[in-house]
């Protein structure tokens, strides 16, 4: 909207040219067209309201919301939940359901309380507001920040985004963290990281007045779960035989079944991102199949000359680290570029599991902060390189005026903001769990099993 004062400015500055009388007429024909130079401003911005779409529920969005809700859903229970078991001893099987199982109903239940309303209510850097605490005011009338689907709806797709959220951490301290402190950690995590970044990005918050790209949670998921898992692994300590033992994934069946079931839930993660269907949303599902493809290829042939073998697990990981990389670029990048990302994320996520995870010394079971923290950087920077249109992405937020450096810049610092706060945020959460409750269950119970020892059963029959 045009600030009345400015055509007094504009007057005001070309009177001053003008000598003797003609400045006295000049300055009285402003005042005596200010009203009326207000009131056509005035006027404008009415028609522009008037023009703006209202609100109005389009069936076809909707629907296609509700079936990427369900996807996310897939995902985690039973996807990531597979996924995780499978890469377990038999011994600690069920205790890795569990946590994804309880964790994705505890974060659902949290998010509806406030998550929803401290993420998207409010105009605040890093919370948002109250407004629709316990879902004050959200009916089936409303609209959140889509106008084409019910808030119910678009509240029922972020919810999914933060249960998962939470969820990929466990992997990083499975099969030696005590229950009980899991979810506890759970609680202060989404509350004090979880929500607060999906506010920052999504919100309108610092991020994303900094024009910062993530389509679908490089930052607000990947890497922020990442680094918690970092953290969360050197805080809880390695397994017992850990470096001494092999620690062999149980089934690598399962994972791989897992892994397929991430890959399918994931079109509802990247293209429901898009947040209607539309061609955005075609595009986002394009490149989530090539980025997957390309790091699952890329994966298994630098394993291939490394070790003389691809594996299954290989190829399973490097289709994790495919659709990590793509996640933040999924709307922005072209085919090409999607293709390009993935190749990359393969090579950096088999390094982030290997190399970089032996110079950390740390014992990340699962190797959430080697694919999810690595290849969410990775993807969170070229985005910022691959969205520019002569590579074929869409130019970004503001396609007349995209600047690869500046892209990147504004990349970069979203990807250090997020490491820091996750950091910060997961230490003092992990701290306080461990003073409470214990993080760790004793040796004993350790090397019976957590299946036995925490939730009396077993995975398989003996």
């Amino acid at each position: 909207m045009k600030h009345p004062i400015a055509p007094l400015t504009l007057a005001f500055g070309l009177a001053l040219a003008l000598p003797g009388a003609a400045w006295a007429q000049a300055a009285s024909d402003a005042a005596a067209a200010a009203p009326a130079l207000a009131a056509s401003a005035a006027a404008a911005a009415s028609a522009a309201a008037a023009a703006a779409p209202a609100p109005k529920i389009d069936t076809g969005d909707t629907a296609w919301m509700l079936t990427s809700t369900l996807l996310v859903i897939l995902m985690t229970i039973p996807g990531l939940a597979l996924f995780y078991g499978g890469l377990g001893r038999a011994k600690n099987m069920l205790s890795v359901l569990v946590q994804v199982f309880v964790i994705f109903a505890l974060v659902s239940v949290l998010w509806a309380l406030y998550g929803y309303s401290l993420a998207f209510s409010g105009e605040g850097n890093f919370f948002g507001g109250l407004d629709k605490l316990f879902l004050k005011g959200v009916t089936p009338e409303t609209f959140g920040a889509l106008t084409t689907i019910p808030e119910y709806v678009f509240l029922a797709f972020q919810g999914t985004f933060a249960a998962i959220t939470v969820a990929l951490i466990v992997g990083a301290f499975a099969e030696r963290a005590r229950f009980s402190a899991v979810l506890l950690f759970a609680v202060l995590w989404f509350t004090f990281s979880y929500v607060p970044m999906a506010h920052i990005v999504w919100g309108g918050g610092l991020l994303a007045k900094d024009g910062a790209l993530d389509f679908a949670g490089g930052t607000v998921v990947h890497i922020n779960a990442g680094i918690a898992g970092l953290v969360g692994a050197y805080l809880v300590g390695k397994r017992i035989g850990f470096g001494r033992e092999a620690l062999a994934p149980h089934s690598l069946t399962l994972t791989m079944v897992g892994a397929s079931l991430l890959w399918v839930g994931w079109f509802g993660f990247n293209a429901g991102s898009a947040g209607a269907a539309n061609a955005i949303a075609g595009l986002a599902f394009l490149n989530t199949v090539l980025a997957t493809a390309a790091a699952t290829l890329s994966w298994s042939a630098v394993e291939a000359l490394h070790k003389g073998k691809a594996s299954m697990l290989g190829a399973a990981s490097g289709a994790v680290a495919g659709l990590v990389a793509v996640t933040p670029a999924a709307g922005f990048v072209g085919p090409m570029g999607a293709i390009v990302m993935g190749a990359i994320a393969g090579v950096c996520g088999l390094w982030g599991v290997s190399g970089l995870k032996r110079l950390l010394r740390v014992d990340d079971a699962f190797d959430v902060f080697g694919v999810h923290g690595v290849c969410g950087i990775v993807g969170a920077i070229l985005t910022g390189v691959f969205a520019a249109q002569g590579l074929g992405g869409t130019g970004g937020l503001t396609p007349d005026s995209f600047s690869m450096g500046a892209q990147v810049w504004i990349q970069i610092k979203s990807v250090l903001f997020t490491i820091v706060w996750s950091a910060v945020v997961s230490l003092i959460a992990f701290k306080i769990a461990d003073l409470v409750l214990g993080l760790r269950v004793s040796e004993e119970d350790e090397r019976q099993g957590l299946d036995i020892s925490s939730h009396g059963e077993t995975a398989y029959s003996r």
